[in-house]
């Protein structure tokens, strides 16, 4: 098992970091920060690039907290906040990524959650601390409320922000919106 919890977190922490320079840098192909700060414009988070450059960072910074097995509950609440408003920002989408759905960011939130529910394992700096009783079902339950917490800022302002858009575009058309 203990091998086991190490290459979960190494494996969601390398692809976290692949997600995270794609954003912030544009390595693998990614759209760096003016490209993905539009994105984020279109799907309703403004200012998009500011927005971007927040995403970006919190992924890096939950993937190097996982990855160390560091403070882990932290780590994957970072992970849980971020994947959730991608999640519902890409919902729309349908599920599967192959059509630009939630696939994708579920997955990594719901890993991200069984980490904080299982803790990083004894091969992690939290056991090499003494933090390695940060694990269980309080810390789990408390990482995913934090990151469901913290996932709400953001999308009640996107939520203001779509909402303003469609009721432009129907005094624009002359309809009303409720």
């Amino acid at each position: 098992m203990s091998v086991g919890l190490l290459l979960l977190r190494v494996l969601l922490a390398c692809l976290l970091f692949g997600h995270a320079t794609q954003k912030l840098l544009g390595w693998f192909g990614g759209a760096g920060l003016s490209g993905t700060g539009a994105v984020f414009e279109q799907w309703g988070f403004r200012p998009g690039p500011r927005m971007a450059l927040a995403a970006g960072l919190a992924e890096l910074a939950g993937a190097l907290l996982i990855a160390a097995g560091l403070l882990t509950p932290g780590g994957c609440a970072v992970v849980v906040g971020t994947m959730t408003v991608a999640t519902v920002a890409t919902a729309g989408n349908g599920f599967w990524a192959q059509r630009g759905g939630c696939e994708l960011p579920f997955w990594y939130g719901a890993v991200a959650t069984v980490l904080g529910f299982t803790g990083p394992g004894p091969w992690s700096l939290d056991a090499t601390l003494g933090l390695n009783r940060l694990s269980g079902h309080a810390w789990g339950s408390t990482a995913l409320a934090l990151g469901l917490l913290a996932s709400a800022i953001p999308l009640a302002s996107r939520a203001r922000v779509l909402r303003e858009a469609r009721r432009t575009t129907a005094q624009r058309d002359g309809g009303t919106v409720a």
